[in-house]
């Protein structure tokens, strides 16, 4: 008895501890944030520009198949905008538009041909239905040189 007693107070225990933990994982999540990994901001470089991107707090999931009627909530896709700067939130993002570059499949890295000069580029989240989300997007500046 003594025996079962002691594993029902550490199995208590034990799940106090799983609890709190799970509960500091939400706690931690904070708001979300989208960023580029590269190039840094004001970086030069050389074409083709090697962009990599990261984002915080929120989910990247290629877009499913067929007819979206509704967007998943918390789940999102990049699109970079070149020489542009950030969308409104919930503008939709259109395909097939030469300033922006759609990544449906949920891919986060791209080798990209820019010419030489300064150039603007624009990370933005768009959710399922490609409407941007409120806060997800963050703008840089590159030098290209040949």
């Amino acid at each position: 008895m003594r025996v079962v007693r002691h594993l029902t107070l550490a199995s208590l225990a034990f799940a106090a501890v799983a609890v709190m933990t799970a509960d500091a994982g939400v706690w931690a999540a904070g708001k979300p944030r989208i960023f580029f990994i590269e190039p840094k901001n004001g970086a030069t470089v050389k074409s083709p520009v090697h962009l990599k991107f990261g984002i915080e707090n929120y989910k990247i999931a290629a877009v499913p198949e067929g007819d979206v009627k509704t967007a998943r909530p918390d789940v999102g896709h990049y699109h970079v905008g070149v020489d542009t700067g950030c969308l409104e939130p919930g503008k939709t993002i259109v395909k097939g538009t030469p300033s922006w570059i759609h990544f449906g499949k949920g891919d986060s890295e791209i080798d990209m041909q820019l010419t030489p000069g300064k150039h603007k580029l624009s990370l933005q989240l768009g959710d399922d239905l490609h409407n941007t989300v409120k806060g997800l997007c963050s703008t840089i500046t590159v030098n290209v040189t040949q």
